[in-house]
């Protein structure tokens, strides 16, 4: 069955000591498996595997009908690397258009995180300095620090009918959050095809 996992930059396994992998490649493992222990793991989505990412070297698997599931994982006696590509650029191409939604969602107007995001996607086109990048993040981590303090602060102020309002906030943060989440799955998955269609 197809699924999808991600390796290490070396093509290796994020955990054990096999070697690299090739693709093309099929491995088997026998005896008796256990998830997150022992046997060849795989994901049912790109957004699923990257949550157990290690590396930046995505792949399309074949693997044999896993012994244990979780939502999230598979675990199988045996694997085949049917295609590995480097998603380094596709990936931070995604986490910079999902900046750019939540900072637009948020209404935020503080430059240093649009421009982490700016800087971001030049490094993509090799147009910026790794250097260049790291103090892009550090000054949107200064902005965020910012803003949480600044948030904290107002909070400690209007602490009468706090539970109420969180309560309110809760329902509106989950709502918001699952219609964000299938926005990104999605985008992903449409990122991660145009990537895998480049022959």
């Amino acid at each position: 069955m197809k699924a999808y996992k991600f390796l290490r930059d070396n093509m290796k396994s994020g955990s054990g000591e096999e070697p690299a992998w090739k693709e093309g490649e099929k491995r088997t493992i026998k005896g008796g498996l256990k998830i997150c222990s022992r046997g060849y793991h795989s994901s049912p989505t790109w957004y699923d595997a990257l949550g157990y990412a290690q590396g930046n070297i995505a792949c399309i698997v074949e693997v044999s009908i896993p012994t244990e599931k979780q939502s999230d994982k598979y675990v199988s006696h045996s694997c085949t690397i049917v295609k590995a590509r480097n998603t380094e650029k596709v990936l931070r191409t995604w986490g910079c258009d999902c900046a750019e939604r939540a900072l637009k969602k948020a209404k935020v107007t503080d430059e240093r995180s649009w421009n982490a995001i700016k800087v971001a996607r030049l490094y993509n086109e090799g147009k910026a300095t790794k250097k260049e990048l790291r103090a892009a993040r550090d000054a949107t981590w200064a902005a965020a620090w910012a803003a949480a303090w600044a948030a904290a602060w107002d909070a400690a102020w209007a602490a009468a009918g706090a539970a109420a309002r969180a309560a309110a906030w809760a329902a509106a943060w989950d709502a918001a959050w699952d219609a964000e989440a299938k926005w990104q799955k999605k985008h992903l998955v449409k990122l991660m095809n145009e990537l895998f269609k480049e022959e």
